[in-house]
């Protein structure tokens, strides 16, 4: 087997599992008539969270571009769910609040939601979910330093090869 094959596999299984549990909610949502989407559960799900944020942070919390957010918010205020405020301290963005209709969604839809994770953690286990959660925990870490512990240097040995230059590897002013 191929050096790092293990690694690709873990996380081609990861995106699976995102998949299956993206699936599973919107069967859930379609089978309770809740009228959104997945990707709309998203934008609610982190409202609920925390309200008035701009949408570009509300697009990063949910790993959407810009043009997807903006189709997904027209359509949750078509559906009297959100609104947006501009921004008095810049008025670029565009604050992101629940609306009384979003927060009576959010009571609704929010016990239905709850029985898919109580459901998965009995049949999972608690002490398996907590491994899975630490360990998890710690290929974030890992995925998160890559650039700096492993890309640059590699880069900087190309580029070096490649153009007969010094380069300093970890020297990000380099590029």
């Amino acid at each position: 087997m191929r050096e790092g094959a293990e690694f690709r596999e873990l996380m081609l299984q990861i995106v699976r599992t995102r998949m299956a549990f993206r699936r599973s909610m919107q069967r859930t949502l379609r089978k309770n008539n809740a009228g959104i989407t997945f990707e709309m559960l998203q934008v609610l799900s982190s409202l609920w969270h925390e309200q008035g944020i701009s949408q570009q942070i509300l697009a990063e919390r949910i790993a959407k571009d810009k043009a997807c957010l903006t189709n997904l918010m027209n359509n949750l205020e078509k559906k009297g769910y959100v609104h947006r405020k501009e921004d008095l301290a810049d008025r670029r963005n565009k604050l992101v609040f629940l609306t009384p209709e979003g927060e009576e969604f959010k009571d609704q839809i929010r016990p239905i939601l709850d029985q898919v994770y109580v459901y998965a953690e009995k049949i999972i286990g608690i002490e398996n979910i907590e491994t899975m959660l630490s360990e998890l925990k710690g290929v974030y870490d890992v995925l998160e330093n890559v650039w700096g512990s492993f890309v640059l240097p590699a880069l900087g040995h190309f580029l070096h090869q490649r153009t007969n230059r010094f380069f300093v590897p970890y020297c990000r002013t380099a590029f």
